[in-house]
């Protein structure tokens, strides 16, 4: 016997109603895990990847993607299923389809269809949130305004009129479906699908609530304050739970994902949770030394600069980077300094730094005299 296939849904690790980008999110999170470049000898990712290729091929594809949802591996293979012989030429999907219906109550490959009737949970909304480098790096609170689904108050989220409730559908006597028989190459055949006039739910609503207009939930503004917290980064989402639009039948509201971007700020850059920043000194700094003030984000400390310091030299100032996300401690401050050039100098400035240079020497200069010596041997 044939190895049964996983569904395609399921392998992806996405809903049914996942969005493409969503399915192609889960698709490179997946291929990159068991790529078999990063998973060498393992047969067990090697297998994974080439199902989740497979699920990524057809889910990817708008029209492979609407006949599996109608009738699953079938639909996207015309071996699935078909034993030694396979299918008469003149045999289509539609009545392969109504044929397992049939015998599963519906929808192809044995299934459940799914309850209309049952709560389901509400969409989650998406929206973005611009902060200072400061904000990010110390956590706020921020007002986020949205509009949302929110159950109706003029019904309670029935969808029916002041003093109405929904009535039995006279189609199809409450059931929610209805048997349709049609004549096939291989004879005729009775199917149970979806009742039409009341979508599977077996009761219609014939006076809807104005308000609404019979779908139980309406459009609102609404402003939430989010909590932001401390060390979180450009790019990253923070997810608010049960803030998102109204679910149905009972079902649980969706959430709220707040998408962070981060100001670049005017000296400082980040990496992970280190901040770094590049400081000017004077060239009599630079060798005599001398008592820097260094602006963090705390504000600014004093630095002693020892006597000698090359340009492009880097000292660390501990515990005043960005604090971790998870709360645990602080990153570090890199500051790399460098020698600012003097312009514009007048007569006396330029004997008198003639007359320093005099005295110097190349032999006061180990990088000017490894350079320029070993220039003169080449």
């Amino acid at each position: 016997m044939a190895e049964q296939k996983r569904d395609y849904y399921e392998v992806l690790g996405v809903n049914k109603g996942a969005s493409p980008e969503e399915i192609k999110k889960a698709y490179r999170k997946l291929a990159k895990a068991n790529h078999p470049d990063l998973n060498p000898g393992d047969t067990a990712a090697e297998a994974r990847f080439k199902e989740v290729n497979e699920a990524y091929e057809v889910l990817a594809d708008e029209n492979k993607r609407a006949r599996y949802d109608q009738y699953g591996h079938a639909g996207v293979d015309p071996n699935f299923g078909a034993g030694g012989g396979g299918f008469d030429g003149g045999f289509d999907f539609g009545d392969l389809g109504d044929l397992f219906g049939s015998f599963f109550g519906g929808g192809f490959g044995g299934g459940r269809r799914s309850n209309p009737n049952a709560p389901q949970r509400g969409e989650s909304i998406r929206t973005s949130l611009i902060l200072s480098f400061e904000e990010a790096a110390f956590g706020c609170e921020k007002a986020v305004t949205i509009e949302r689904m929110e159950p109706c108050g003029a019904c309670q989220g029935s969808g029916c009129a002041d003093g109405t409730a929904p009535e039995t559908c006279p189609d199809c006597h409450g059931t929610g479906t209805v048997q349709v028989r049609r004549q096939t190459p291989m004879g005729v055949f009775a199917t149970s699908s979806p009742c039409s006039r009341c979508g599977g739910k077996g009761k219609i609503i014939l006076q809807p609530c104005k308000e609404c207009r019979g779908s139980g939930a309406v459009r609102r503004r609404k402003t939430i304050q989010a909590s932001i917290p401390a060390g979180i980064d450009n790019g990253q989402t923070i997810s608010i739970r049960g803030q998102g639009n109204t679910g149905k039948n009972g079902g649980p509201s969706g959430d709220l994902l707040i998408s962070i971007t981060v100001r670049p700020h005017e000296l400082f850059r980040r990496e992970g949770t280190s901040v770094l920043c590049e400081a000017p000194i004077s060239f009599a700094q630079a060798v005599l030394g001398a008592e820097l003030e260094i602006p963090t984000i705390d504000g600014k400390v004093k630095y002693d600069l020892p006597e000698g310091t090359q340009s492009g030299s880097t000292f660390r100032l501990k515990g005043k980077g960005i604090p971790s996300i998870n709360g645990r401690g602080r990153g570090d401050q890199y500051v790399t300094v460098y020698i600012e050039t003097p312009r514009n100098l007048n007569k006396e400035q330029k004997e008198a730094l003639k007359k320093f240079a005099e005295t110097m020497g190349d032999n006061n200069y180990e990088e000017r005299k490894k350079f320029f010596g070993g220039k003169k041997k080449r």
